[in-house]
């Protein structure tokens, strides 16, 4: 068939061209948007989950549709070691300047630009941990009008936080509308944002404020909020994000295929469950590898086969290999027993999971060492985003079917 034709998107964060499977996850947003709009009470909302499920492409349709409702609207991606102050800085900066052309009153922007401007320039002294501010912190924003002083500019960033993000509700208020606030790889923020984030989100509920903070991260984000404040498990709402069931990931495949009038057999959309397991991702990446060798419509469960091996080459590649090359040696050791015990557990307990949480004493076990000894290798790929510890005492991958992967490669 027509590569040219191909409707399928694998790649980071691209929206696949159906977005299947996500309808609840759609209207209850909707739902928050319009409470919110009427002055009812809502929480923020963390989406949370593996890699490859779809956060991102989720988090990106959650903003076209608080655009859709007028919504001054802002997004970051969380990075380790980078203050939350910049990034919040510029987001705020451009959800705002999609509400001023509605606002009847221009000294009330250029006011709260003024707040916007001194947060943005104002960084605890010594900056984090002591050092002193790193050349990406010391953002200069576009802003025309002079910082102002004594509001957002403490220093302190829970105090600065709650007292710009108060402003900025405000703001919208002033349009009858809200500000939403999209964060991405929420869990990699820093202790002392996470904290301040918290405080913020604490105090526009309290005030029934129209600004929202939407965050996405891996499984363990609840546990990282809930470390920085004890109420920040009632404080949000929390979805987690999975894998497509069966129905949703035929969608998936179907729907694209039938708008070039392409029909897909059903023993091949057996297989390619099978092979995807029903993660976003990997469901763009079987399909764009099996329309590319399937010679004619309808597609059968041998173009499946055929292309199968390119698909896992393709992301034995781009997406586990990218990430194994990652780690030290020792951290590939510690991953390599994770995945052979993921593997004998999931054997005896029969599950289709061959990649679950195994706890750290176990893997202390299998490699003949102390716990104690481990730590350094277990900390590190936590902190490169390989492994997470949703509860204490285990540790699991952040990426669907990474163990299967280990488990061919050679030591």
């Amino acid at each position: 068939m027509d590569p040219v034709r191909n409707p399928y998107a694998p790649g980071a964060g691209q929206r696949p061209p159906e977005l299947a499977g996500r309808g609840r996850e759609l209207d209850v947003f909707d739902v928050v948007l319009e409470r919110i709009a009427r002055g009812r009470p809502e929480r923020s909302l963390m989406l949370t989950g593996l890699r490859g499920v779809g956060k991102t492409v989720l988090l990106n349709t959650l903003r076209s549709q608080a655009i859709n409702h007028l919504w001054g609207t802002g997004k970051i991606e969380a990075r380790p070691d980078q203050s939350l102050r910049r990034p919040v800085a510029a987001a705020l900066h451009m959800a705002v300047r999609e509400l001023a052309p509605r606002h009847r009153a221009p000294d009330r922007i250029d006011a709260f630009l003024g707040v916007l401007k001194a947060f943005a320039q104002r960084a605890a002294p010594g900056g984090r941990g002591g050092a002193a501010p790193k050349l990406r912190d010391r953002w200069q924003p576009g802003i025309d009008v002079p910082a102002s002083s004594g509001r957002a500019d403490s220093g302190d960033i829970e105090i600065d936080l709650v007292e710009l993000l108060t402003d900025a509700a405000a703001v919208a208020t002033d349009v009858g509308t809200g500000i939403a606030i999209f964060i991405d790889e929420m869990q990699d923020l820093g202790a002392e944002d996470v904290s301040a984030l918290c405080a913020a989100c604490h105090e526009l509920s309290q005030l029934g404020a129209p600004l929202i903070v939407v965050g996405a991260g891996l499984p363990h984000l609840p546990a990282v909020l809930s470390a920085a404040k004890s109420y920040s498990e009632r404080l949000f709402r929390y979805q987690r994000i999975d894998r497509l069931d069966r129905i949703a990931a035929d969608q998936a495949l179907c729907a694209p295929a039938e708008r070039e009038e392409v029909e897909y057999e059903q023993k091949a959309l057996d297989l390619l469950y099978e092979k995807s397991g029903g993660y976003p991702y990997f469901v763009q990446a079987y399909g764009k590898a099996t329309w590319d060798h399937a010679p004619r419509s309808p597609i059968t469960a041998a173009d499946v086969r055929v292309a199968a091996p390119e698909a896992e080459a393709e992301l034995a590649v781009g997406f586990f290999g990218s990430r194994f090359e990652r780690a030290t040696p020792a951290e590939r050791e510690y991953m390599r027993a994770m995945a052979t015990l993921a593997l004998v557990d999931g054997e005896e307990s029969g599950r289709d999971d061959m990649d679950a949480a195994v706890p750290t004493a176990e893997i202390a076990r299998a490699l003949g060492r102390k716990p104690a000894s481990l730590s350094p290798a277990r900390d590190a790929l936590i902190k490169k985003g390989l492994i997470y510890s949703g509860e204490r005492g285990t540790v699991a991958f952040t990426v669907p079917h990474f163990g299967r992967y280990l488990r061919t490669q050679p030591a």
